[in-house]
């Protein structure tokens, strides 16, 4: 089997109908939602705040290429724009860690990097997926290291800055 974590956002047009699009898309092999959370933008582009949210999904039919594949579908589908690295867009998915069976994959190529890179650098990431998995774990550096640890290790302001919100993907 394998299992996903993914992280969406969106800063433009109608935010939630783009996060929601996506939960819409995995259909049966979503296993897990986290809230809603509003964020400022990450990376130093000037830009609105996202909507932010965490799924978890499996799908024994797809390894971590097929899952990114899967995500830049749904990034079509959004006419998703890649015109700033970091920039403002109709929804963003990110493969943040991938597991065959039991164990995690870990992958360095030209496409995919898994875990990814910068997941244990962003509140934004590990806030809402604590809320589905509190037990989650991330390989940084070769380390498997608890998100919980990761997460208390940022900078407090960077923490606050990921504001729980009413709204919800059903």
């Amino acid at each position: 089997m394998s299992r996903v974590v993914l992280s969406i956002g969106s800063n433009l047009g109608d935010r939630l109908a783009r996060l929601q699009s996506v939960v819409d898309g995995l259909d049966g092999a979503l296993r897990a939602v986290s809230p809603v959370y509003e964020t400022d933008a990450w990376g130093g582009v000037a830009q609105g705040p996202f909507l932010n949210a965490v799924l978890v999904a499996d799908d024994p039919a797809l390894d971590g290429h097929g899952w990114l594949r899967r995500a830049h579908d749904f990034e079509r589908a959004a006419e998703r724009v890649r015109e700033q690295h970091w920039g403002p867009r109709t929804l963003d998915v990110d493969l943040i860690t991938c597991h065959d069976g039991g164990s995690e994959v870990i992958l360095h190529d030209e496409d995919l990097t898994l875990p990814h890179p910068y997941a244990h650098l962003r509140a934004f990431v590990m806030v809402p997926w604590l809320d589905v998995d509190p037990d989650a774990a991330l390989t940084v550096a070769g380390e498997r290291q608890a998100v919980s640890k990761l997460l208390a290790e940022l900078d407090p302001a960077e923490r606050d800055g990921v504001r729980r919100t009413d709204l919800v993907l059903a």
